[in-house]
């Protein structure tokens, strides 16, 4: 029954608006050797472990303090949360549960939800406002709340956004068990909102986006319309206020993704829904113009979205730094939600090829292969300064990964009328229900992503006659992406092939698929072939953070070099010329079992005469999801392919040779690591005394012995328009003697200027040490790309 349940109220919504509905992830089973154990992954070890992080970190407990303080209770812990969303992270792991729980039965699970619903349920007001930390203290509630409800949620409450992510538990949990007892509780907190906002009542729009999405899953649940309605108006109110919340103009005058990448991907999601239910064309030609500015200049080759940590943000057209590279693990799923969407309103392969970039890649790096350490951005390239994490204070990701991977099999295929599409791949078994009033069951077999051979068996429950569409990634038919962000370097023979009961079909595109129409009867084969040789990738000459760089691509998956398997390497010093030969190889001992790339780079090193010495080395790639699950260390996905684009091995001097001392900070080992920016747009790493500001600091080298010096150079870590660094107001430079730091003498200037060496000189003088003394503007920090010593 509670399986029935699940299939009808799964596909409501799609069968009453979408022109392609989604064959819902409790009919598609999932048992092949990449997905199914991730998936058993998130159920056995990621959800529990969200769950006791949100015991831990008091979470669960704002509940239970709320309900006290509706009782009248006495409460000695009046403390606000660390942040007023953090309600969410229960309501998401509480999705992610009963998603789980939809497929594979779990008892104790299911009691421990009911006990969970109950603290929910205890901490609602009695007209249904449900924000704990108003509740537990209305007079000092956290600061970003407000002192009444509501004032401050185009802002930082985050009140209503609170709300969608329950309303989207709720529904979640009602389809998997037939109990209303968090539906009862978002329905009640829904009909307030009802009964306060709308035309002829209070205007608002939420600050952060989801609430769209999840009332519109909440009237699809309970047949209420005004919960559509109130999706609608509350995306209608958006417009005269900032970029950073998608709100600077109304939305069907938006036509670039601008500000938050979370909240704008929610929020283009969320007029999806709105459009299909609604009929609203204007929508419509809204997100479809603002996802051709996304796929045109503002997607990574791994489908992150968000170029920037400065509002967590897009960038500018083009602006696609590797190192800062934010991409958040929120913004990757909230990607994958708007391309579902825009397949299912317009029926086009495009949107799964970006879908499915995403979910091999720049989701899937999100959570590490034990599923207890997660990755809130996923940069592109580091130096070791990047690892996961078991939890954050702003725990958002984590939560996502676990409601996002259980019910993953639900975007497999579609369907409408007599026609299915198959969009992605694993070993599988589907039961497709067609308007014709009979079941089509649909079994995958295949290695996928390591092999794209695929058969696929066609059993309908009687011969007839109905429309499969086959879809042909875009990396098999030498389209990177749907725009021209990217491009393959080499030209490749091979072509895909599909053969009906061992006959050939002609790959003839419709809209990237094969359409094959015919009377189909059980046992009918299909077998398609999708050839995966290595491919280099370069990108659009606007993108320079990559100019002069390839990164690797075979069938679906991005590759990057890691450190540990690079050994003796410096892997950002790596160079790949075109012509280096490459092969790949299944490796099933290697990181749960993966195919590698391998093959032969190089080295360059600029030698004392200005000759350079070029050095070639056994290179190996892995997949890019797979990174950091071996430790901290040196990680590159654009790689150089020559010597003019090349990081040069660094020369070892008396600075790179020192040991560091600073006064506090973060990552000194950036500071005599031999690297600075050649240019404003390429990425080094640096040091900084972020979050001090305006103090005087300090940075110490002791030499490895007495050593004779006369100039110093500095080039200052500067992050103008994307966080508070800035070139101090002065410095100074001091010599060791003896026990003592005195001051050079006869300096030259000390230079303070941006995006170049500043350079000093002074007396000549045998020393074991220098020290740098930095004086910080008022209300700036400070920091460095490189301090060298000559």
């Amino acid at each position: 029954m509670i399986s029935a349940l699940s299939l009808f109220a799964l596909s409501t919504m799609a069968q009453a608006t979408y022109a392609v509905e989604p064959v819902p992830f409790t009919a598609v089973h999932l048992n092949d050797k990449f997905w199914a154990p991730k998936i058993e992954t998130n159920r056995k070890v990621s959800i529990p472990f969200a769950f006791e992080k949100c015991e831990e970190t008091g979470r669960v407990d704002l509940f239970e303090r709320a309900a006290k303080a509706l009782r009248g209770e006495p409460l000695e812990n009046k403390k606000a949360p660390g942040y007023p969303f953090d309600d969410t992270d229960v309501y998401k792991v509480l999705e992610g549960a009963a998603y789980s729980l939809s497929v594979h039965p779990d008892p104790k699970l299911e009691a421990y939800l009911d006990t969970l619903i109950t603290k929910i349920a205890a901490a609602q007001e009695p007209d249904g406002y449900l924000y704990t930390t108003r509740t537990i203290d209305p007079q000092n509630p956290h600061p970003w709340a407000g002192k009444e409800r509501w004032i401050l949620e185009q802002h930082d409450s985050h009140e209503l956004y609170n709300l969608g992510h329950l309303y989207e538990a709720a529904v979640a949990h009602y389809r998997a068990t037939g109990k209303k007892t968090l539906l009862n509780v978002a329905t009640k907190s829904a009909d307030l909102l009802v009964a306060t906002f709308g035309p002829g009542k209070r205007k608002i729009w939420p600050g952060h986006e989801i609430t769209e999405m999840g009332l519109v899953k909440l009237s699809q649940a309970t047949g209420k319309k005004k919960y559509l309605d109130l999706a609608k108006f509350l995306l209608d109110c958006r417009g005269g206020a900032g970029e950073y919340w998608q709100a600077h103009k109304p939305v069907i005058e938006q036509t670039e993704a601008v500000g938050h990448a979370v909240r704008a991907s929610y929020l283009y999601s969320g007029m999806a829904d709105v459009a299909a239910l609604t009929g609203d064309k204007a929508y419509v030609k809204a997100i479809d113009t603002i996802w051709n500015d996304v796929v045109g200049s503002k997607l990574y080759i791994t489908g992150g979205i968000g170029a920037t940590g400065a509002g967590e943000a897009f960038g500018k057209p083009y602006e696609l730094p590797n190192m800062s590279a934010y991409c958040e693990t929120c913004a990757a799923i909230g990607n994958d939600y708007w391309n579902q969407r825009l397949f299912q309103l317009h029926g086009d392969a495009k949107y799964i090829d970006v879908f499915e970039r995403t979910l091999y890649n720049g989701l899937l790096s999100g959570v590490s292969l034990d599923g207890k350490g997660f990755f809130y951005p996923n940069p592109l390239e580091s130096n070791g300064q990047h690892g996961r994490s078991p939890w954050f204070g702003v725990a958002c990701c984590p939560g996502n990964i676990t409601r996002f991977m259980p019910s993953l099999s639900g975007y497999f295929y579609g369907k409408r009328g007599n026609q299915i599409w198959v969009n992605l791949f694993a070993t599988s078994k589907a039961e497709i229900p067609l308007n014709s009033g009979q079941k089509v069951t649909v079994e995958q077999t295949t290695n996928y992503p390591w092999q794209g051979d695929i058969k696929f068996v066609i059993n309908p429950q009687k011969t007839g006659k109905f429309t499969m569409h086959f879809r042909i990634p875009g990396w098999a038919r030498n389209e990177v992406v749907p725009s021209d962000l990217y491009s393959y370097v080499d030209k490749v023979s091979e072509t895909p092939t599909l053969r009906v009961n061992s006959q050939p079909v002609a790959i003839r595109l419709d809209k990237g698929y094969v359409v094959v129409d015919r009377t189909w009867k059980k046992g009918d084969a299909v077998e398609m072939s999708l050839p995966m040789p290595i491919r280099r990738i370069a990108s659009n000459e606007k993108v320079a953070a990559n100019r002069g760089r390839v990164s690797l691509q075979r069938g679906p998956i991005v590759y990057c070099a890691e450190w540990t398997d690079n050994p003796g390497i410096q892997v950002r010093n790596f160079i790949l010329p075109n012509n280096a030969n490459l092969t790949s190889t299944f490796e099933p001992g290697l990181l749960n079992g993966v195919t590698v790339i391998k093959g032969s780079a190089q080295t360059a090193q600029k030698l004392e005469d200005g000759r350079m010495d070029v050095k070639d080395h056994a290179f190996t790639a892995i997949p890019y999801y797979a990174w950091a699950n071996r430790g901290r260390g040196q990680m590159i996905v654009w790689i150089p392919n020559s010597v003019e684009s090349a990081r040069l091995v660094a020369t070892p001097t008396i600075a790179s040779t020192a040991k560091v001392k600073t006064s506090g900070g973060n990552g000194p080992t950036a500071i005599n690591d031999g690297e600075m920016p050649r240019s404003v747009y390429e990425e080094s790493t640096f040091f900084h005394w972020w979050p001090k500001k305006g103090t005087t600091e300090w940075v110490e080298y002791e030499f490895a012995k007495e050593a004779e010096v006369s100039s110093a150079s500095v080039y200052w870590f500067d992050d103008t328009g994307r966080g508070e660094c800035r070139t101090p107001e002065s410095w100074q430079l001091f010599y060791r003697d003896g026990n003592e730091w005195k001051p050079v003498e006869n300096p030259s200037s000390y230079g303070v200027d941006k995006d170049k060496l500043n350079k000093v000189t002074f007396k000549s003088v045998k020393t074991i040490g220098l020290r740098l003394e930095v004086k910080q503007k008022p209300n700036w920090a400070s920091g460095i790309y490189e301090w060298s010593v000559n």
